[in-house]
């Protein structure tokens, strides 16, 4: 007797993201249910979500990547959990590849699933960004959100675990344009000088250029980055910028105390 089907909670992090919320929202319409975890939006976003289906709480002020996440998981009904940010979709390609592993009760552990990352309109198939394989499908009970370098989360699941991977992509439309790329560049940089400082990791004049040449060539060479032309150069200039000034900020912000970086 075949085993029953595995229900899915589908949950969501956002923040003011009225014109990218509905997308995502659809593209978990094969899940059992959809949670949404705003952070005290005011631009629609929590409405919209809730007139697509949607069971939105709002966790306000936001406590970070890590802790919104795993509020989103906890607040599902389901054990089973898929796991997007707000600019991310579900191919219909990924949505039927889950659906087929749920049916007869098929879902074990966790699973990761490679990212496709849109930069500036164009998908990138090389450089840093890919492949960019992340665990976001995985059993609540034997897993949890956490993060080691703020303010980036991940999830790990408990030793022994299994942990497959998927085929179909998981859509993310990177930055809306170069100006939030820069934004966020600069935000990361602060976390990581903040987290570098107080974890007493130790930083050198040299990390930053150093560092920042390695990314360049491992991104426009070694994992062919130039293939995707201007933008794939671009990714690269700015993956080894964003490297240089989080290294410099680390190392300025150690030799002044934990003065702002």
């Amino acid at each position: 007797m075949a085993e029953p089907r595995t229900p899915i909670s589908g949950c969501v992090i956002c923040y003011q993201e009225a014109d990218r919320i509905a997308d995502c929202v659809r593209s978990l319409a094969f899940c059992d249910e959809v949670v949404v975890v705003d952070s005290g939006s005011s631009d629609g976003t929590r409405e919209l979500a809730a007139a697509l289906g949607a069971r939105v709480v709002v966790n306000a002020p936001f406590p970070g990547f890590a802790a919104q996440r795993q509020i989103a998981v906890d607040a599902c009904r389901h054990d089973f959990v898929l796991c997007l940010d707000a600019d991310e979709r579900v191919a219909p390609e990924l949505a039927a590849e889950i659906r087929q592993l749920a049916a007869d009760g098929g879902l074990r552990g966790g699973y990761e699933l490679p990212r496709l990352n849109h930069y500036l309109g164009r998908p990138m198939r090389h450089g840093l960004f890919a492949p960019d394989r992340k665990l976001r499908l995985f059993d609540r009970r034997c897993g949890r959100v956490v993060t080691e370098r703020p303010p980036h989360d991940h999830v790990v699941l408990a030793d022994g675990v299994p942990c497959a991977r998927l085929r179909g992509a998981l859509v993310h439309l990177n930055y809306r344009d170069l100006q939030s790329h820069l934004r966020t560049i600069d935000s990361y940089a602060t976390h990581f000088a903040r987290h570098a400082f107080e974890v007493g990791k130790r930083v050198t004049v040299f990390d930053a250029p150093v560092r920042s040449l390695l990314v360049l060539g491992k991104s426009l060479i070694v994992k062919l980055g130039f293939l995707d032309g201007r933008r794939g150069v671009l990714a690269a200039g700015l993956a080894a910028y964003s490297t240089w000034l989080k290294y410099w900020r680390a190392f300025r912000w150690r030799r002044r105390g934990g003065a702002t970086a």
